[in-house]
């Protein structure tokens, strides 16, 4: 295992630098081609150091070259996104390893990151592990010092509030969570009314398994929360997603929702964040990796009075220019990873974008070598022209 890297929480801070850009042409109904502005990968098998061992329900089986379990908690997959005033970046390590029953020993955890482009590296220069010291979670968990672990939610996404709390988006409940700046839960989890996953201890479930709030989105004005299913409910048209309206002050939702249509209903959504008011950007994904990598694009989607949202093509991260070959040899980079959860406004034509890595099991980069987090940055054709409350 001498292939592992360890990171404390002392490491050097990487800098960012991205100059903004100028306002570009009114959108189109699809964008131009994006080009790569920025490259930046941390090693699959980074850990947190001197924390509690992970990896023991995986069996014991070697993927990609990996064996667990491991001495310390892995650094992946990254499922949501907040940026920072400074270059730092706060991420959100999802569930663990796939599902309740092989991730009781992976910590939830909020990981803060410095992407340095210039070098091509990321340093993990702090986190802080999401925990209920207060006992608000009406459900037994998992560890009796009550830190979350992945075996009690599947947290896959992620907005900090005007106050620096922190609202994530869970996937089991669905729930939404909120947690204080240290990661200790506020209240208990608020359910979404008439949706229910299998992992819900409510029962009678209309979604399927972890198909709960894979996107989350707060409005320019901070009073909003936008929480997008990745799931179809039962009875639902095939391929329509829920994107339901929550009203922080009240912490109840508004009963206002509109449907996101996907391209194919196979796909599924990756991230979901807003632009404005009325528009939010999306990730849509196929489910292949490396050669069958077929579909992962950026979307504008627009409110539309009839509660639908109309998509416009933003990036189409299997066809990014990369003239300078910050990541390819031929002039052309691609994102070819199963999982793409994590977008984010750098400027008003620069875009942040990340992969889940699914430490160990994805290797949509190379075959046979677990994927590493990367961390890009691409320039748009277009002009987001997004609210300047997010462009600060």
């Amino acid at each position: 295992m001498r292939n592992l890297r360890r990171i404390g929480v002392g490491a050097g801070i990487g800098v960012l630098t991205l100059a903004l850009a100028a306002p570009g042409a009114a959108a189109h109904d699809t964008y131009g081609r994006a080009t790569l502005t920025g490259f930046a990968a941390l090693p699959a098998a980074t850990f947190v150091s001197a924390s509690d061992p992970s990896g023991s329900l995986l069996g014991g089986t070697p993927s990609n070259g990996i064996t667990p379990p491991f001495a310390d908690q892995p650094i992946q997959g990254f499922s949501g996104i907040v940026r920072n005033g400074d270059g730092t970046f706060e991420v959100l390590s999802d569930n663990g390893y796939g599902n309740k029953a092989n991730s009781a020993d992976f910590v939830l955890r909020i990981q803060r990151v410095a992407p340095d482009y210039g070098n091509h590296t990321v340093d993990v220069v702090g986190g802080i592990n999401l925990t209920d010291p207060n006992s608000f979670v009406p459900f037994a968990l998992t560890r009796p010092d009550r830190v979350l672990t992945g075996s009690d939610f599947d947290v896959e996404s992620i907005q900090r509030a005007k106050d620096g709390t922190y609202w994530i988006g869970d996937e089991f409940g669905p729930y939404l969570l909120h947690f204080d700046r240290a990661g200790r839960l506020l209240q208990a989890p608020i359910p979404l009314d008439g949706v229910r996953a299998p992992e819900n201890p409510a029962g009678n479930p209309n979604l399927n398994s972890s198909k709960g709030f894979e996107g989350l989105a707060q409005s320019p004005d901070g009073r909003k929360l936008y929480a997008l299913l990745e799931g179809v409910v039962a009875g639902d048209a095939a391929g329509g997603l829920r994107l339901n309206e929550f009203d922080i002050a009240s912490k109840t939702y508004t009963g206002k929702r509109w449907i996101y249509q996907l391209e194919d209903p196979a796909n599924a959504i990756g991230d979901a964040i807003a632009v404005d008011d009325d528009r939010f950007l999306i990730i849509e994904r196929d489910n292949g990796q490396g050669a069958t990598a077929k579909f992962k694009r950026i979307y504008l989607a627009k409110k539309k009075n009839n509660g639908t949202l109309e998509k416009t093509l933003v990036a189409d991260l299997m066809n990014i220019a990369d003239p300078r070959h910050l990541g390819s040899t031929d002039g052309t980079f691609t994102f070819p990873f199963q999982t793409i959860e994590d977008v984010v406004i750098l400027d008003d034509r620069t875009l942040g974008v990340v992969n889940d890595n699914n430490f160990p099991f994805s290797s949509g980069r190379t075959p046979g070598q677990p994927d590493n987090n990367e961390f890009i940055t691409i320039r748009l054709t277009d002009s987001l022209h997004a609210d300047k409350r997010f462009l600060k």
